[in-house]
């Protein structure tokens, strides 16, 4: 078994020393981008990577990694001194493979830097403050989307506070119906929404908890949350199957009005929803509720960068790449009819869903860019997903939920032994 988990590994570090080459066949110049297969065959990667080969003469050669290995070997490569010109990453918890400041080039002074939206921009930068990459992605918007047309035939409206989204689901209940899809059955995102209001509009807190001088339980708001969850479960809220709701069950569960509102992403409506009863066109968007902040909460996209390898022989072209990635010409050429919220100030050709862009007003003053997953050191979502499960079960309590959140968060973080 062991050989087996190894293969993939070595095979990919075998074919390292090729694929990070300085020139093809031809003796032509060449830049490497390493990633995951399923990032590096997205179109708007395909079709600015052909622009940029057409435009310059310079081969973009892909580095495809798998999933399972992508870390471990990118991280192995880069300390060989064979990493690839440009790796594609996100700014998660997955980045501490990596000595980041030794290995990658701060992007902040680049002249393109301006053209980043500020959300987008916010996602890329670290605790020092440096721009890490260049986020070359789709991005979401991600919130409460609830069924407007059932709110609607009920006399409901969407809430703006904290009390009004609970007298909303006590309303929905009451109505025979069940106001939230919470797929309990292997998903955490939720409460990485939650958490986002305590680091991203106090980074001394981010700080502290990442050194270790704050932990979850000194913050009242984390237990304000795990206790509402722990009610809203035993009310009803999750109707009776969350536990046994996963990934593949939200789309029925909302297409066809068993459940009234999830929080999701627009994107995802686009990606894996199937209507049903209902279409996208009967939902709309308002901010998550979950008890840390009284105003709500939206999370901006998680975007994945292109980041430089400082140590690269060619990085004067990877710099000449990304700001050819980062020019309007460019960038909306490579995502014409895709679906995302905008990265860049100029970008016109892509689709953005009308749930995100009615809700523009209230996303102005309540969207923070994603934070407890991406910046907090050891936030791991299978734990989070464990320690609900725990809760709903009735295995712990609400209190011993955020015990257990900073348990992990502590095992995540410990120094090999």
């Amino acid at each position: 078994m062991k050989l087996k988990k190894l293969l993939p590994l070595l095979l990919a570090l075998c074919l390292l020393p090729a694929a990070c080459g300085k020139a093809p066949a031809d003796g032509g110049a060449t830049l490497t981008v390493m990633g995951k297969p399923m990032d590096l065959k997205k179109s708007y990667m395909t079709r600015v990577f052909d622009r940029y080969e057409q435009a310059t003469g310079v081969k973009i050669v892909p580095v495809p990694i798998d999933d399972s290995a992508f870390e471990d070997t990118a991280a192995k490569a880069l300390a060989s001194g064979k990493g690839p010109d440009i790796l594609m990453h996100f700014h998660n918890a997955d980045l501490d493979a990596f000595d980041v400041e030794k290995d990658f080039l701060p992007l902040t002074d680049q002249l393109w830097v301006e053209e980043l939206t500020e959300g987008a921009r916010a996602y890329c930068t670290d605790a020092r403050g440096d721009l890490l990459g260049l986020p070359f992605w789709e991005s979401s918007v991600s919130g409460c989307y609830y069924n407007k047309t059932v709110l609607d035939s009920l006399g409901l409206r969407p809430a703006s506070t904290q009390a009004e989204f609970n007298a909303l689901c006590a309303a929905l209940k009451e109505a025979g119906m069940t106001p939230l899809c919470w797929p309990a059955d292997g998903c955490a995102w939720m409460i990485q929404f939650a958490l986002d209001p305590l680091f991203a509009d106090d980074p001394e807190n981010l700080a502290a908890i990442n050194e270790n001088k704050l932990s979850y339980a000194d913050l009242p708001q984390v237990a304000d949350m795990f206790t509402w969850i722990d009610a809203a479960y035993k009310a009803g809220w999750m109707g009776s199957d969350s536990m046994t709701t996963g990934w593949d069950q939200i789309g029925p569960v909302m297409a066809s009005g068993d459940a009234v509102m999830t929080f999701i992403w627009d994107t995802w409506f686009y990606t894996d929803f199937t209507p049903g009863k209902y279409s996208m066109d009967d939902f709309a968007l308002m901010p998550v509720f979950l008890n840390t902040t009284d105003a709500g909460t939206y999370e901006g996209g998680n975007l994945n960068m292109m980041m430089i390898n400082k140590n690269s022989p060619n990085v004067d072209t990877a710099l000449d790449f990304l700001a050819f990635c980062a020019s309007p010409e460019n960038y909306n050429a490579a995502f014409e009819g895709i679906s995302t919220v905008s990265c860049f100030v100029h970008q016109t050709t892509n689709i953005q869903s009308h749930m995100v862009t009615d809700a523009q007003s209230s996303l102005a003053s309540r969207e923070r860019a994603s934070t407890a997953s991406s910046r907090i050191r050891g936030y791991k979502n299978d734990d989070v997903v464990s320690i609900v499960r725990e809760l709903f079960s009735g295995m712990i309590s609400p209190q011993e939920a955020v015990a257990h959140l900073d348990a992990s968060r502590l095992r995540q973080t410990a120094p090999a032994s």
